[in-house]
């Protein structure tokens, strides 16, 4: 009999291979040194919290709070201590005007696809934020085209924790506009598949993604494209943003214009 591979099979699998280390991810340094330099955070799309974990283990003295409407990947999230761990997607923030620093790592901003899911989420992150406030995040340059790389990759294989060989693969679904659909497939070593999970991701270019900014009332600081903090190409593979909560008075850019800013990010 195939001994089935849960949900909660799943999160773990997440934390064994995704596991935050700045040493392996320039993504993970990247953030570690914003999440350090603020004095309250809230990671938006939080996962497994592995983010928040490691800021409270090197000494975060601040508040943390993490947000996800994954129940198991939350479950295994509030198993760390010291940290808020509150179920909702971002359009459901409870907070208002509390925090210095809004996160959202792993490229989860790609998993708005929807227009008004953009929006409500973007607001309700602004609302989060204290006046001046950073909001930092990544989404996949289209022009790079990652769907495609997945689709190559072929099959993995990867042990899980307890000693279970594992194969898996991806398969590229549909590509409609700028959203790609795919699915995930689990199996055993032998061949019997285990689970096919679905995922749908929205590729924004840049004016676009800048014109939702701007229109939920963010001021661009900066933009990269890549975690070197490089400037965006028409090699980049990354859209790294840092946008701020106006403050009070401040103009507003125009649709797609970044916003100049000398001031320090906190």
């Amino acid at each position: 009999m195939t001994t089935p591979f849960t949900d909660a099979d799943v999160a773990a699998l997440y934390d064994q291979v995704n596991v935050w280390d700045s040493q392996v991810w320039p993504s993970d340094g990247f953030y570690n040194e914003l999440v350090m330099a603020a004095g309250s955070v809230l990671d938006v799309g939080c996962g497994t919290g592995a983010m928040l974990h490691h800021a409270r283990e090197r000494g975060h003295q601040g508040r943390l709070a993490g947000i996800d409407p994954d129940p198991v990947m939350l479950a295994r999230a509030q198993r760390r201590t010291g940290i808020e761990w509150v179920p909702g997607k971002a359009a459901d923030i409870p907070w208002r005007d509390e925090f210095e620093l809004a996160t959202m790592t792993g490229h989860a901003f790609q998993c708005l696809i929807a227009d008004d899911e953009v929006r409500s989420s973007l607001v309700a992150i602004r609302a989060a934020l204290r006046d001046g406030g950073a909001f930092a995040f990544e989404t996949r340059h289209p022009q790079a085209r990652a769907w495609e790389k997945w689709a190559a990759m072929g099959v993995s294989e990867v042990g899980t924790e307890s000693g279970r060989e594992l194969r898996s693969w991806y398969t590229i679904d549909a590509v409609a506009g700028d959203v790609v659909s795919f699915s995930e497939t689990m199996a055993e070593k032998d061949g019997t598949q285990l689970r096919h999970d679905s995922c749908d991701l929205r590729f924004l270019d840049v004016p676009e993604l800048n014109r939702f900014l701007a229109d939920a009332g963010f001021a661009i600081e900066e933009q990269f494209g890549c975690w070197n903090r490089s400037p965006i190409t028409s090699e980049s593979p990354e859209l790294i943003t840092i946008a701020r909560r106006a403050l009070p008075g401040r103009k507003r850019p125009g649709p797609g214009q970044p916003h100049p800013s000398h001031e320090p990010l906190f």
